[in-house]
């Protein structure tokens, strides 16, 4: 077996491995407001999430074809195996180790700055496809503070219209809500995050001469779509304590607020085909939802941290990708 199919097949295993984190990385986030509020019990919502994720992971490709081509050209990437590689590497550390402390931290983000990092490494700073790749940072920065001001609106309405309701009835009704709220939450994370080791996958297969196009090939989605399903069922029980509980108390009339801000800002990305964060989505909407609820309501300190973190996971996963770019550029 030659080295560019052994490499090809490492990099197939590590997207998918990929995959499997984020599912049980991010899609925490996703159900996180459900569980919180009891409107579904741990075991119910992570059942739901690997279904709605797989559904979602299968219905689109053009955020797979954005990272495929938009943050450096397959077609002309100098020593690319190596670099996906790295970088896959880079993202898949960097997300284990926010996982084990519990940080509501960006896959996204993780992969973006991995794959910079590496073809920097390869090939300086002249490899990035600079249109494309500040249009995909635009769309980080961005979706988050639209999150904030939607879920800050949205929740601002919601306290109007339902003013004089009977609290007690009000959350019960609202809490059935969220079931359907949580369940289009995950679809949408599905239709966004699953596609990101897709991107990875055919931007491999084109590098090592195995496609021409930057098609999704049929076991790509497949593939991708069940390794975040099996992801999504093992849970991610530390995230959803810090989603769900350290950013602020939350009804179910906040759940369903901060469930349809984020479900509406990620899908709208997914149309046009640009990759986001659920992490900083959903998380950034619970804080705008926080925010018209009762500003000293919000744990500030905890949204504090997860800013921080969410900050250094650009350069920190672009550091990290050049480092194991440069150890396996001494074996390959």
């Amino acid at each position: 077996m030659d080295t560019i199919l052994i490499l090809t097949i490492l990099i197939v295993v590590g997207a998918l491995a990929f995959d499997f984190i984020n599912g049980f990385h991010d899609t925490a986030n996703a159900i996180a407001t459900a569980v919180s509020t009891k409107a579904l019990k741990p075991r119910h919502a992570i059942i739901l999430a690997a279904v709605m994720n797989f559904a979602g992971a299968l219905a689109f490709t053009g955020v797979a074809k954005t990272i495929t081509k938009d943050i450096v050209d397959p077609f002309s990437l100098e020593n690319g195996t190596i670099v996906i590689l790295a970088a896959l590497l880079a993202a898949i550390t960097w997300n284990l180790v926010t996982w084990y402390y519990g940080i509501p931290s960006s896959s996204s983000h993780a992969l973006i700055g991995a794959i910079a990092g590496a073809a920097i490494a390869a090939a300086g700073v002249s490899a990035l496809n600079y249109s494309g790749f500040i249009k995909i940072i635009q769309a980080l920065i961005f979706s988050p503070i639209l999150a904030f001001v939607v879920g800050f609106l949205l929740y601002s309405i919601f306290k109007i219209v339902f003013k004089n309701r009977n609290l007690a009835k009000t959350n019960r009704n609202f809490r059935l809500i969220q079931i359907a709220t949580a369940a289009l939450q995950s679809f949408t994370h599905g239709t966004n995050d699953a596609q990101k080791a897709m991107g990875i996958i055919t931007m491999a297969l084109i590098v090592n001469n195995y496609q021409t196009s930057d098609d999704i090939q049929t076991w790509v989605q497949v593939s991708c779509a069940t390794a975040m399903g099996l992801g999504t069922s093992i849970g991610g029980w530390k995230i959803i304590k810090t989603v769900g509980g350290k950013i602020m108390k939350i009804r179910p009339v906040n759940g369903v607020a901060a469930d349809l801000t984020g479900a509406a800002v990620i899908f709208g990305a997914t149309a046009i085909h640009l990759p986001v964060s659920t992490t900083h989505v959903i998380s950034s909407s619970i804080l705008g939802v926080g925010s018209a609820h009762r500003l000293k309501g919000v744990k500030w300190g905890t949204a504090q941290r997860m800013l921080i973190t969410w900050i250094i996971t650009l350069p920190i996963s672009a550091s990290l990708a050049a480092i194991f770019f440069h150890i396996l550029n001494l074996f390959f």
